[in-house]
């Protein structure tokens, strides 16, 4: 009798929790601002590339994080589109998604809420997270995918023309131990694994997605070349070098392609040529030779580091403000060239303002 009592018990307060999250739920989603009735729907998956700068459960503990005593201040490209073209781009309301509860995650899973773990404040439809690699947009415990249809199926009219931007794969082989494998050998095995399996997952997401909504508009990000990254610039100073990397790197990138190729609601950004058209690149011998970009009248951001806007990426390596302003126009101009949705181009001058508001760093 005893253990059917326990039994009983441990259901009947099971019951009470699923009721008590699902009324946790739609009291949070009651109370959210109404959605802009004619902006498109607009989700992310991906690493630290797209998450929020602002989030201050995952950065606010961290001093030197995303713009350091500046990170007030510095942008991610989801915050800038989201403060300049929310009316015609909906992330979701700013707030704190997922759990905070390790335990919570899957339970909140099962009950079709949202089980991200840990939580974070971001855009409600940006599922990027710092750290991400490719198997987390298919598999759990992250399976952001999964998450994000989740989020879809609240109101699945609104998706039906839908924008999802996948943007991921640094972390599984642009870091200094891959870059330096394909330094050696664009063939390096280990690398050329990981690289495939990434454009695997990435084939998983876009199958799942278009399995729900199959005119569901989706960007693949290719990969930028970590080689021009600020804090590598002292490696690989070889023209051999550089051209191993390249090859390597595009093995990724033609992958990408080759999901996109013929289906007229998929694009493809370039992310090494978006680069270069602006910084340049290294000379034929591997030495770094990058340019100054204008950004505003006559302020200029040279491919360096540090938390000031005058460089490309922040003290923790991640874009820079000028850098994710600048990206999130040509995103823009994709968007538009690709599939006509009529989004007002991201001029600099706005950029500039949006940057630089008060005129601290004289950008105007």
């Amino acid at each position: 009798m005893k253990k059917v009592f326990l039994l009983t018990l441990g259901v009947l307060l099971l019951s009470v929790l699923f009721i008590l999250l699902r009324l946790d739920e739609r009291l949070r989603l009651a109370m959210l601002p109404p959605a802009k009735s004619q902006a498109v729907r607009f989700a992310v998956l991906g690493d630290s590339d797209s998450h929020a700068y602002h989030d201050d459960l995952s950065f606010g503990r961290r001093p030197e994080a995303r713009g350091g005593a500046l990170r007030h201040r510095s942008w991610q490209w989801t915050e800038v589109l989201a403060h300049l073209r929310a009316e015609q781009l909906d992330p979701g309301p700013w707030g704190e998604w997922g759990t905070r509860y390790r335990r919570l995650s899957s339970l909140r899973d099962a009950l079709g809420l949202d089980g991200r773990f840990p939580a974070k404040q971001d855009h409600r439809f940006n599922l990027a997270y710092s750290g991400s690699v490719c198997a987390t947009l298919t598999e759990t415990p992250q399976n952001q995918t999964a998450r994000l249809l989740t989020l879809m199926q609240e109101a699945p009219e609104r998706w039906q023309h839908g924008v999802v931007l996948i943007r991921i794969g640094t972390n599984d082989f642009g870091n200094l131990e891959s870059l330096d494998a394909l330094s050696r050998d664009p063939g390096d095995a280990p690398t050329v694994a990981r690289i495939d399996a990434c454009v695997q997952h990435i084939g998983r997401s876009v199958q799942s997605l278009r399995a729900a909504w199959p005119d569901l508009r989706i960007v693949l990000v290719g990969i930028f070349n970590n080689a021009e990254w600020e804090k590598f610039h002292a490696r690989w100073q070889s023209a051999q070098a550089q051209a191993n990397i390249h090859q390597g790197m595009a093995r990724f990138d033609a992958g990408l392609k080759a999901i996109v190729q013929g289906d007229a609601n998929m694009a493809f950004f370039d992310d090494q040529a978006w680069f270069a058209e602006r910084w340049g690149s290294r000379r034929v011998s591997g030495v770094p030779d990058y340019r100054k970009v204008r950004f505003g009248r006559h302020f200029e951001v040279s491919n360096t580091g540090g938390d000031e806007p005058q460089h490309a990426t922040l003290s923790d390596g991640h874009a820079g403000s000028a850098w994710n302003a600048l990206w999130a126009q040509a995103l823009v101009n994709l968007l538009n060239q690709r599939w006509g949705l009529g989004i007002p181009p991201l001029e600099t001058d706005e950029l500039v303002r949006f940057v630089d508001p008060d005129g601290r760093f004289d950008m105007q």
